[in-house]
């Protein structure tokens, strides 16, 4: 894929004035997913941002898997994340690393607080310590543990370590600041006792550091210069600093946050993501209806259009919600103009040539991609008995209906212009074939008499045309802005019923039906199409022609 760095903003100017200080700083980012689900196009905006910023500065990007809580994480997550990874073109050139490598060091230094007067055991139960915390009016109050000896911390910090304690019966805190108007500040857990094997530790350990204290201890290790952040994070920025500063790391690294992507009609909750995947409301995590980056690379998305958006839809730290239309209008901008043209009948009625001969078979050339004329051309069999789509059709046509009507005549695209003849019908009345004549004379060019065709609809040969089904996927969530949502509502009473409607029996050119899974398409009049890489005989619709972005006001 072809590499376009990004626009500057404010992080880059954190930068820019961070290099004036010191011109030798070596940048260097890193991406720290959880691997307890998949990524979601709001994680493509966090790998942008982190690739680019290295890449800008001529520096490195880490893969850290944040794998210190045990209970959620999987193998499978791991794959996925770095199969995504891939796929996106974003490989990281500074290495592949896993919070839990760093367990060991993460014990030593937690052992260095403890000496230092820093860090206490405490017995208070996770609801207790809650309520010691205090509110954001109101100041905390001291644990009647935060007082222990530093041989006692050291003693049942150990015996934490060795097993000796149940869950939730002892956990390890920072000692900083139970007045502090920055609650994470309040003596904030750091260890918490976690009896469950770890997929890559197994059971060398039953305590585990929690994300505040193990995040920067990693970044400090890897060398990494930045820590790029969401917002949510902000208010976290001070404990980083606090760990950072009283293990002793020097250089230190510098967190800073940015505005998390938010899209319309979609939710980027990992929690509510698998519970759809778990009750079977979605056809797995890379059902072409989700958020995940699997879910849209099997809808038909690409890297380049996904990177489009993120890059339209800016860095910055305020709060908003981006248009889910932006995205559509990323991915329609690139086929139009990658795309192959071929031509999809999705409600197919049989349309018979009266004047055509037969047994006879002829060849039309149509193009491939009319904005590529290096796409070339390719043939269609043209025969008496052909099949059109029933909606250009109108046996009581409305105003300004330009298609096939009684006495009316198109254009095939492509081909001969036709005009109407007669109609066959079934019993129920439903129309069982349309009779035409073809002006023979016309071929594919303009009437020798001079007339105007105003009309010109799609067709393909019965006979040689091919059958598939179509996936017409909408929006997953009737609600715009799912934090909208109100209170006594959840995410399942704004599921669209109409969010994947299947349409049988079209018919499709014969060469769609050898096409490698994963091909796009644009269906002429229709919309674009990728076939799908699960279901073979699918094709799933990405996005329809119609572009209504930038909204007129």
């Amino acid at each position: 894929m072809e590499e376009k760095i990004i626009a500057g903003n404010f992080i880059h100017d954190v930068i820019d004035a961070d290099l004036a200080e010191n011109p030798n700083l070596k940048i260097h980012t890193r991406f720290p997913p959880e691997p307890n689900g998949y990524l979601h196009i709001g994680s493509a905006k966090a790998i942008r941002i982190n690739t680019q910023t290295a890449r800008k500065y001529g520096g490195l990007f880490n893969l850290r898997y944040d794998d210190t809580n045990p209970v959620k994480e999987d193998d499978e997550y791991v794959k996925s994340i770095y199969e995504d990874l891939r796929w996106l073109g974003c490989e990281p050139n500074g290495g592949v690393f896993y919070g839990s490598d760093y367990f060991d060091k993460c014990y030593e230094f937690a052992v260095g607080l403890i000496k230092q007067g820093k860090a206490y055991v405490d017995d208070l139960s996770a609801e207790e310590m809650k309520a010691y915390r205090g509110t954001l009016t109101e100041p905390g109050k001291e644990s009647p543990f935060r007082n222990r000896s530093i041989e006692e911390n050291l003693d049942l910090f150990e015996r934490m370590k060795n097993g000796e304690f149940a869950d939730g019966t002892h956990t390890l805190r920072a000692k900083i600041d139970m007045t502090s108007p920055n609650m994470n500040l309040r003596d904030p857990a750091i260890y918490r006792i976690v009896h469950t094997s770890h997929h890559r530790q197994g059971d060398k350990w039953c305590i585990y550091p929690l994300y505040d204290y193990a995040h920067p201890i990693q970044d400090a290790l890897e060398g990494i210069t930045h820590s790029l952040c969401s917002l949510e994070f902000e208010n976290h920025r001070p404990l980083y600093e606090w760990v950072v500063d009283n293990i002793g790391f020097d250089p230190k690294p510098k967190q800073r946050e940015f505005a998390r992507l938010n899209v319309t009609h979609t939710v980027m909750s990992k929690r509510y993501l698998r519970q759809l995947v778990e009750t079977g409301l979605v056809d797995g995590w890379d059902d072409p209806r989700m958020p995940t980056l699997c879910g849209l690379r099997r809808r038909g998305y690409t890297p380049e259009s996904i990177f489009d958006f993120v890059d339209r839809a800016g860095v910055a730290k305020a709060y908003s919600v981006v248009d889910i239309e932006l995205l559509e209008h990323c991915i329609r901008e690139e086929l139009n103009s990658t795309a192959p043209r071929r031509i999809a009948v999705m409600n197919p009625v049989k349309l018979i040539v009266d004047n055509y001969p037969e047994t006879k078979t002829e060849w039309f050339e149509l193009p491939n991609n009319p904005q590529d004329p290096d796409a070339g051309t390719r043939k269609l069999p043209f025969t008496r008995e052909l099949i059109i789509d029933a909606d250009d059709f109108a046996e009581v046509p409305p105003p300004k209906f330009f298609r096939l009507k009684p006495e009316g005549e198109v254009r095939l695209m492509g081909a001969y212009i036709v005009k109407f003849a007669s109609l066959e019908k079934n019993a129920d009345g439903s129309i069982r074939a349309v009779h035409v004549n073809a002006d023979l004379e016309s071929g594919n060019g303009n009437p020798t008499d001079g007339r105007k065709i105003k009309g010109t609809i799609h067709w393909l040969s019965d006979s040689y045309a091919g059958t598939c089904d179509v996936m017409l996927y909408d929006y997953l969530f009737t609600l715009e802005n799912i934090d909208d949502m109100p209170e006594d509502k959840t995410y399942n009473d704004y599921l669209n019923p109409n969010s994947a409607v299947r349409v049988s029996g079209v018919r499709i050119e014969q060469s769609l039906s050898d096409c490698e899974a994963g091909s796009r398409f644009q269906f002429v009049r229709n919309g674009y199409y990728v076939k799908d890489t699960k279901n073979p005989g699918v094709f799933n619709r990405i996005v329809g022609l119609k572009d209504s972005f930038p909204k007129k006001a």
